[in-house]
């Protein structure tokens, strides 16, 4: 086989992930600038709209992380002192640490080998009085078993939040992952293939929970309904604790932006992924995470297993190509009560999982290049 360059491939340096910015996002932020009104505004509610239309997400509230979006699920969801929420120690800390600022306990079951997601054969056993919640983290955008984890919640009455900050566009049984779940929190930071700069999103199935969630990421007061007095305050009365989690138009405007071309864009990364599946069949070494046919990925990341993981990181380095596990389990913090040893599955993942390039900017030659440089071996 002929082994690309990395000249030819258009770059000297093939980065793990780059940041997506539209053509039209400078005259869009321009504008916004123009007109000097850079706070929640038309934008975001366009933005949120544009949410729903084209992702299918259900009563989307557009905020400012998606770090925010978890922790405004938890709070409208009841979550408080005292409280347990089940989740997969494969994410980032921010899974987490939202539901100690809940003043909650994070209770961690192990994952699936196969897909990095929670196993929801591990979840039942770790149910106590306390328990409140289950957090499903689609890792790298694979959404989790949700019929399963779904029925578990049902039979013991709790309440599922998904973390779905890799997960815009991916579908579970033909649904859209924002539409399928009592709250599903989504991440428009930099880095990540739909982005506002930073940013989230926080969906809701009940209408009566989405019309808390709006008055409660702009500090609890109801703006559609708390109006100006003549001596200019607004009439409002506090019910309960509120935050400064709203969007901002100067935001928006970048993701109205990045929502255009999202679909063919989407296509184009599916696209590279089959490239790098077909590419990299058959590679001593190297196992394939689990793809079922009744889900779609949102496809962020690009991860498999691999032997001799260090070998493989210096051996694709060495010929210019980034590699990362991007996130090991999360357990070991002593903030979440430091390292459970019997998530047996999460600790061989720590040891085998690995992620190459999946970017926008990446390109078919690239990934041809990557393909050879494994298939040469480490």
């Amino acid at each position: 086989m002929a082994l690309h360059t990395p000249a030819s491939s258009g770059n000297s340096y093939i980065p793990l992930f780059t940041t997506f910015v539209h053509p039209s996002a400078q005259q869009r932020v321009s504008d916004v600038l123009a007109s000097t009104f850079l706070s929640e505004g038309k934008l975001v509610k366009e933005f949120e709209s544009r949410l729903a239309s084209e992702l299918g997400m259900a009563h989307p509230a557009a905020l400012n992380s998606g770090t925010s979006a978890l922790h405004l699920a938890l709070e409208v969801a009841g979550v408080g002192a005292g409280d347990e929420v089940i989740l997969s120690p494969q994410t980032f800390i921010a899974s987490a640490i939202t539901i100690v600022q809940a003043g909650a306990k994070p209770v961690f079951a192990d994952i699936q080998y196969e897909t990095g997601n929670i196993d929801p054969a591990d979840i039942e056993h770790r149910i106590t009085p306390r328990t409140k919640a289950i957090m499903a983290v689609h890792w790298g955008g694979y959404p989790c078993d949700m019929t399963e984890i779904k029925a578990i919640a049902d039979k013991h009455n709790l309440v599922v939040i998904e973390d779905a900050a890799h997960s815009p566009g991916a579908t579970y049984q033909g649904q859209p992952i924002g539409s399928i779940s009592d709250f599903t929190c989504f991440s428009f930071q930099a880095i990540k293939h739909l982005t506002t700069g930073d940013g989230g999103a926080l969906c809701t199935r009940d209408p009566e929970k989405a019309r808390e969630v709006f008055r409660r990421r702009w500090f609890g007061i109801d703006r559609a309904n708390s109006p100006m007095n003549e001596i200019g305050e607004r009439e409002y009365d506090l019910t309960d604790v509120g935050y400064k989690y709203h969007l901002s138009d100067y935001a928006a405007a970048l993701g109205l932006a990045n929502l255009e071309g999202f679909a063919d864009r989407m296509a184009r990364r599916r696209g590279l992924v089959q490239q790098y599946n077909e590419g990299l069949t058959g590679v001593p070494g190297l196992t394939h995470f689990e793809r079922k046919d009744d889900r779609q990925s949102a496809d962020w990341l690009y991860g498999f297993h691999i032997e001799n993981r260090l070998a493989f990181i210096r051996a694709l380095k060495a010929k210019g190509v980034a590699a990362s596990v991007v996130h090991d389990g999360i357990d070991h913090n002593t903030l979440f009560g430091g390292k459970r040893m019997e998530l047996t599955q999460q600790r061989r993942f720590d040891e085998t999982q690995i992620h190459i390039p999946l970017h926008d900017n990446l390109t078919s030659e690239q990934v041809a290049y990557i393909v050879d440089v494994i298939r040469q071996g480490w």
